[in-house]
């Protein structure tokens, strides 16, 4: 049987391996995986990748919308060689109130130049335009006619012929941002057009509605595919090393993750962009930390699920084990009340034993045996009745010391017959306790079965019947063998059996004590052991006075009642 158990033991390690082993493999390599994570900074990479491709998609939507002003004004724009030219460019300037000056290059006429007039600060735009006209002349006179080529060959490939170029002057004491977008004029292919965008509808209109505007899209879309959206990006713009100059509503102050030049319209400025409210690091370093607290717990659980599962079934091992014993208890138990009353019976049948006192004495053994063999069978029936949730007790009004002492008195026998000395001490003055009055006497006679098996030289028993705390307490003590402190708790458990040689030698079913706690737990009350080890035991049945609260009429197995079921 050693043997076997050593085998089946064996296989359940085997089968638990193909499931640890798989398993401890997959969280190293997830380990070894976030590990790599970590020490290639691969999430903020990864988030600085997507900030360059948002920043270049960017880049291209503020210059398109820009251009698309210059679209409208390009067409209007005049030659310079024409007589009004100066008014076609005011006129440009009262429709597109977003640039400072408008001005036409062509060569031999110099340039025209004219200034919004609408704005506060005119006069000095005034001296600002003239100062924009002389530097033109000067630089196209020299350059006008690659710049013009450079235009056209734009034009050639179907790109839009624009040439930005920028700088910053001082208007009104401080150093603003002008952005000026050269064309070829429409009218005559010689000429050169451009217009000025005025700085304060650049700082203040234009780049913050752009930037708000790309942000809510991607906010907008971040939700839509179910991204985190608490570490939503904001933009600014600034030149190298300065201060933003113009930046989102939720721009919240800090270093840009990332830049991108705006070469394309804007020259001179950069396009920034952050997490509001965190860093790239600080995220990479969130998502880190909570994939190693999720890996710990995932393997916490599962290191949990397999240790259940092994000693689950290392359990259901030791019980199909237990069950093998209990039958060859239980088998046993039978053979011989069977087998002495079957010898008795045959010699009494045979007429072999003449003499009257012999006869008696063979009679009181078949008694005696038979007694023992129903005592087994109703336990076990009991037993049965308790596992299917059937078990059924007549409860009634009743004189427990009267009780307990007709019961005693039809297993005085028994009890001499083994040569113990039998104490009694039973209060004759409590009150009627309402029980199952079979119930209780089988609970007793368990009990008293229990102590005259297990005790070796020292043949005492005391029956105690006494109120204790509100309650009856019956106990049966004895000066047996004794339970170790560590075994006490699972003596009611079903089919155990305390580890001690004089309990194996020793045939039972083990089913008392599981019987004896039912049936307690049934009234209303529990079952208790104290016990020294050599010394002996006192079990005490703990049942409730009149006038508590009863079990119905029909007790049956209750979550936590059955799953205790054993004797010592």
């Amino acid at each position: 049987m050693a043997k076997r158990s050593h085998s089946e033991r064996t296989r359940l390690l085997i089968t638990l391996g193909f499931v640890v082993f798989p398993a401890a493999a997959l969280i190293g390599f997830s380990v070894l995986h976030l590990r790599s994570i970590q020490r290639d900074r691969a999430i903020e990479a990864a988030i600085q990748r997507d900030f360059q491709h948002m920043l270049a998609i960017s880049e291209k939507r503020i210059a398109r919308h820009a251009y698309d002003f210059v679209d409208q004004a390009q067409a209007k724009v005049p030659c310079a060689y024409d007589s009004d030219a100066g008014d076609r460019l005011q006129a440009v300037l009262e429709k597109h109130p977003q640039f400072t000056h408008a001005f036409t290059w062509a060569k031999g006429k110099g340039t025209v130049v004219r200034s919004q007039s609408k704005l506060a600060s005119a006069a000095n735009l005034h001296a600002e335009g003239e100062r924009l006209g002389t530097m033109i002349t000067g630089w196209f006179d020299i350059e006008g006619a690659q710049m013009l080529e450079k235009l056209h060959k734009l034009q050639s490939k179907g790109e839009r012929p624009y040439i930005p170029f920028a700088e910053w002057v001082n208007r009104n004491g401080k150093q603003v941002y002008e952005a000026t977008i050269l064309f070829p004029v429409t009218e005559n292919k010689s000429g050169i057009g451009g217009v000025v965008f005025d700085p304060d509808f650049l700082q203040g209109e234009f780049f913050p509605q752009m930037m708000n505007t790309i942000m809510a899209e991607s906010e907008a879309d971040a939700h839509a595919n179910n991204n985190n959206a608490h570490n939503e990006a904001v933009m600014m713009i600034h030149a190298p090393k300065e201060p933003p100059l113009a930046a989102c509503s939720d721009w919240d102050g800090g270093n840009p993750e990332m830049e991108r030049k705006l070469e394309a319209a804007f020259p001179g400025l950069m396009l920034a962009m952050k997490f509001r409210g965190t860093t790239v690091e600080a995220i990479g370093q969130h998502f880190l930390r909570t994939s190693f607290l999720v890996l710990g717990g995932l393997s916490l659980l599962l290191a949990g699920g397999i240790f259940l599962t092994y000693r689950g079934v290392n359990k259901e091992m030791e019980l199909a084990k237990i069950k093998s014993d209990f039958v060859s208890n239980v088998s046993h138990e039978l053979r011989t009340p069977l087998a002495l009353i079957r010898l008795y019976a045959e010699t009494l049948e045979l007429g072999r034993v003449p003499q009257p006192n012999k006869q008696h004495e063979y009679y009181c053994t078949i008694r005696k045996e038979s007694e023992r063999l129903t005592a087994l069978i109703n336990n076990i029936l009991d037993f049965s009745r308790i596992e299917a949730g059937r078990k059924e007790y007549d409860f009634r009004e009743t004189n427990l010391p009267e009780l307990v002492r007709t019961t005693l008195e039809s297993y005085r026998y028994q009890i001499e017959q083994q040569g113990f000395t039998c104490v009694e001490n039973i209060d004759d003055n409590l009150p009627p306790v309402v029980v199952d009055r079979e119930a209780i006497a089988r609970s007793l006679l368990n009990l008293v079965n229990n102590a005259i098996k297990y005790s070796s030289d020292d043949r005492y028993l005391a029956i105690n019947l006494l109120r204790k705390n509100g309650s009856v307490s019956l106990e049966v003590v004895d000066k047996g063998i004794g339970i170790p402190r560590e075994e006490q708790s699972k003596i009611f458990e079903k089919f155990y059996r305390v580890c001690d040689p004089l309990v194996h030698n020793t045939k039972g079913s083990g089913l008392g004590l599981c019987l004896v706690r039912h049936i307690a737990q049934a009234h209303g009350g529990d079952v208790a052991v104290e016990s020294i080890p050599g010394k002996g035991s006192k079990f005490s049945l703990v049942l409730p006075l009149t006038g508590r609260a009863v079990p119905s009429a029909s007790a049956t197995n209750q979550p936590g009642v059955s799953q205790g079921v054993g004797a010592a």
